[in-house]
């Protein structure tokens, strides 16, 4: 199957409207002492959480991952590769850049320490620089299912993803109504879960054989999340908002998993229209340069944040309009722009360092043919765990440095790079292993 320019383009529209969120709800305001405040924009002008539904992306970028993760496992698997070993790629994948981005941001934790910079500043930073970790230990945990996952779509199919969000309503139907504990940390797994499974779907024609298919989710997960947040007890926001009881995001309720169903459902819709627009050579070469600087737009892009706020904020240089005031708003523009120079720059400074990262992969990412697989597994708990924890608490919960998180990731990712090679699969032929190289 030829490669499908409209899974990039939504991996890459993703990234964006996620960059372009987190800006734009950031809100720094100067206070009469020099500090600067950060209020929360959803929580002080309430109607802004309805620009969320056009910001929360995931749940294409989750589709997408479904999609080239199915087809990347089928030709593994037809070749002879094993499941830990694809998972170990995979994960490699996105461990190595989150490690890099983590290794830097708490060394700069470390000095900020160690030189006396303000507890509560620093708790802040270090929240603002992990608040898009959330993403990481999901997709870790579903790319390590894949082949499970994918043994069971191609049993039962559709069946698989209602199944799925069968349970995602009752987990969260047990901690809104019953009260039980932890049992709603399940939809981490299940609601993200479902839009990576219609991936599969998807892929293999079950969602576009019929027009009716993409219209009756667009439709009916449109219409079930009007009921939820009109008549359940479930926010609009699509968000994490401070105070906000139930939330959609922490963990995804049943209102997000409507939404999820809808904009696939809308996606697939869109779909004959954005690849005819793809077919451009100028607009294909855009998006595959925002596609390829992913995971650098996803880890760095509150960096800019914390630069404008020190060149323009705490200097007194950016005018500073009443809050949510009519000013306000139109400062948003010159604001996001600022930040799109500065993250520009970010981006071409870490070439080098991407350009490293890509050459650590190729000589340390397991074979295809993984047995002995366990150092992988419990490298991958690991930093699941400690990524986690990151995006829970930051880095820099209570101003300290956190010495058992980082150890935690270091170690995990050292388990998953860990060489080990065997002799189980392995062939002589150039053309075989070209064909494993290009399926992982």
């Amino acid at each position: 199957m030829s490669r499908d320019r409209y899974v990039d383009f939504m991996r890459a529209w993703a990234i964006v409207l996620v960059v372009m969120g987190h800006w734009l709800i950031t809100a720094l305001v100067p206070g009469p002492g020099g500090q600067i405040t950060a209020p929360e924009l959803l929580v002080t002008i309430p109607w802004t959480q309805w620009l969320t539904l056009g910001f929360q992306i995931m749940p294409l970028f989750f589709l997408a991952g479904g999609h080239a993760a199915g087809g990347s496992w089928s030709r593994v698997r037809e070749t002879g590769g094993t499941a830990a070993g694809w998972v170990g790629r995979r994960a490699l994948r996105l461990l190595l850049p989150a490690a890099v981005y983590s290794g830097l941001v708490l060394l700069a934790v470390g000095i900020c320490s160690a030189v006396g910079v303000d507890p509560d500043t620093l708790a802040l930073v270090g929240w603002a620089m992990a608040m898009q970790f959330w993403f990481l230990p999901v997709y870790l945990l579903l790319s390590a299912l894949t082949p499970s996952l994918h043994a069971a779509h191609r049993r039962w199919s559709l069946l698989v993803p209602v199944a799925m969000g069968a349970a995602a309503l009752a987990a969260d139907a047990l901690t809104l109504a019953v009260g039980v504990p932890y049992v709603g940390l399940l939809n981490y797994v299940l609601v993200w879960g479902v839009a990576y499974q219609l991936g599969f779907c998807w892929r293999d024609g079950l969602l576009t054989g019929r027009r009716r298919v993409p219209v009756a989710m667009a439709a009916g997960g449109g219409l079930a999340f009007v009921a939820l947040i009109t008549l359940g007890p479930f926010p609009v926001s699509l968000i994490l908002v401070t105070g906000q009881n139930p939330s959609n995001t922490d963990p995804p309720s049943a209102a997000m998993l409507a939404w999820a169903v809808a904009q696939v459902g809308l996606c697939l819709l869109a779909a004959p229209a954005v690849r005819r627009l793809l077919d451009r050579e100028r607009v294909w070469r855009a998006v595959r340069h925002v596609g390829g600087a992913s995971m650098t737009l996803y880890l760095w892009h509150m960096l800019p944040v914390l630069g404008v706020a020190a060149a323009f904020y705490l200097t007194g240089i950016a005018p500073a309009p009443a809050f949510g005031s009519a000013a306000w708003w139109g400062l948003r523009v010159p604001w996001l722009l600022v930040l799109g120079v500065v993250l520009v720059g970010v981006l071409l400074a870490l070439r080098p360092l991407e350009h490293r990262q890509a050459l650590l992969y190729e000589r340390v990412r397991p074979d295809i043919g993984l047995r002995r697989s366990w150092p992988l597994w419990l490298g991958l708990a690991t930093t699941v765990a400690a990524l986690s924890w990151f995006a829970m608490r930051g880095f820099a919960y209570g101003g300290r440095f956190p010495v058992l998180p980082a150890l935690s990731l270091a170690v995990g990712t050292t388990l998953v790079m860990a060489r080990r090679r065997t002799t189980v699969h392995r062939t002589t032929d150039d053309e075989s292993k070209n064909t494993l190289r290009k399926a992982a």
